[in-house]
């Protein structure tokens, strides 16, 4: 089926309930305020299943609405049509990405997959790390990382799409 947006993005991280559906809930937060509503779509995705159909974790998500983020979306695997249905897809750490790329089916889909940190405006930092075994602090962390680059990623769709 086509796609009837003009960009498509898909977040990925390891198990889909912490960092890649935060990057999807901020991103299309983001994408609600902004004139780039109707012309972009984003999902999430992790590169195992083990938490297939789980709702995003409660810290996370405790996390986001307390910077008022809406939160939804249930954690799914990477498939091979996320290849073919997204223009973009970004990975939370170099682990992720290289799982991701081990699944490509082919080298135009490699050239889709990057590291989401590329986006960070002001932020330095490699990865986005995983806050699943610690406390708040690594989910504000987190949460800082991905407004930072969801913002420097909407700012590089819009030159894309004018």
């Amino acid at each position: 089926m086509p796609n009837p947006h003009k960009f498509s993005v898909l977040f990925v991280c390891w198990g889909n309930i912490c960092r890649s559906p935060a990057g999807e809930n901020v991103f299309r937060h983001l994408l609600e305020e902004s004139k780039m509503k109707d012309q972009v779509t984003c999902d999430s995705a992790g590169t195992i299943d083990a938490h297939a159909g789980k709702a995003p974790d409660e810290r996370m998500r405790a996390t986001l609405e307390g910077r008022k983020i809406p939160v939804c979306g249930a954690a799914r695997k990477i498939s091979i049509e996320d290849f073919k249905d997204f223009d973009l897809i970004l990975t939370m750490d170099d682990f992720n990405r290289q799982e991701v790329l081990a699944a490509a089916p082919d080298a135009e889909a490699r050239a889709k997959v990057h590291p989401f940190t590329g986006f960070c405006e002001d932020h330095e930092a490699d990865e986005v790390p995983d806050p699943y075994y610690g406390g708040p602090s690594g989910f504000e962390l987190v949460a800082d990382l991905i407004e930072d680059g969801c913002q420097g990623l909407l700012a590089h769709i819009e030159k894309q799409l004018s």
